[in-house]
């Protein structure tokens, strides 16, 4: 096919000889199959900011970190420089994120390369060579969708203990190769110690995928992994390999509001104190 404007310069710098064919289009980008020397990969292209479909993008980009007090101060003016900035760190967010993740063991497509708004990277195949589908695409038996929800269910703590929630995960983005589910799609993924929606999002990614397999085996749609998961990452108590059961009781024991109002008043007479002697007047009386 001709090749599309956006990936001509990485034909013309050698990392890409041909393009083979479009492989989807989505809210983020578009994707194309291409060659690479002996080796068939994907070009993610990432569409313009005012062309994408992805909304509420302030709740994912909150607490990701940026190169330069400039560079930050740009992007809160929201001046021309700074939506440049914006924009190339959300492109940027999905090749550090897989990076990040490929090294913690989550099964993730490698990422090859990043040019012009472009992420080379490996093309998830089937069997036959040919790109493996999404999980909405295939017929499922109650066994396997218990046996995937286990398995994705671990990747999740794999990547919150890697410091990172998806973000959007449902049957969409995950495809199915020949080994089983693979996690795509991730430039919306947070900071799960930066972002103050990083709960949400966790557990909304941890519903989804009870929903989506509890079609198939219904018991898991009653399963409450992610209050569980975020309670032992909370604690710091959270491994890759925690024991997981699915169920989360919340402490529901009340505080008891005599003694917190206690270490209140010792607080506020310790301070004024303290500010006493620094003014050299005499101590509050009890």
């Amino acid at each position: 096919m001709k090749t599309p404007h956006r990936i001509a310069p990485l034909v013309e710098d050698g990392l890409v000889d041909t393009v083979l064919r479009q492989l989807m289009s989505g809210k983020e980008a578009m994707v194309y199959v291409v060659q690479c020397g002996d080796e068939v990969r994907c070009a993610k292209v990432y569409k313009e900011a005012n062309k994408r479909g992805f909304h509420k993008a302030v709740d994912y980009t909150e607490g990701r970190k940026v190169k330069n007090s400039r560079q930050a101060r740009a992007m809160a003016k929201g001046s021309r420089y700074g939506r440049q900035e914006q924009e190339a760190a959300w492109q940027h967010a999905e090749v550090d994120a897989l990076r990040q993740l490929a090294a913690a063991g989550v099964r993730v497509p490698v990422p090859y390369d990043f040019h012009e708004g472009v992420l080379l990277m490996e093309l998830v195949a089937d069997e036959d060579g040919e790109p493996a589908p999404r999980l909405n695409d295939i017929e499922l038996g109650a066994d396997d969708a218990r046996r995937f929800h286990t398995f994705l269910i671990r990747q999740v703590v794999r990547m919150l203990c890697a410091g990172i929630v998806h973000g959007d995960l449902s049957e969409y983005n995950i495809l199915v190769d020949a080994a089983g589910p693979v996690i795509i799609d991730l430039p919306q993924a947070v900071d799960a110690a930066a972002n103050n929606n990083a709960r949400r999002m966790l557990q909304r990614d941890v519903a989804n995928l009870a929903d989506y397999f509890g079609q198939f085996a219904p018991e898991l749609r009653d399963t409450r992994y992610g209050e569980e998961i975020w309670a032992l990452y909370e604690t710091g108590k959270l491994q890759p390999d925690s024991p997981l059961t699915g169920t989360f009781k919340a402490d529901e024991t009340l505080a008891n509001l005599d003694e917190v109002m206690q270490v209140i008043e010792a607080a506020r007479r310790e301070e004024a104190a303290r500010q006493a002697r620094l003014a050299g007047l005499p101590p509050e009386e009890d």
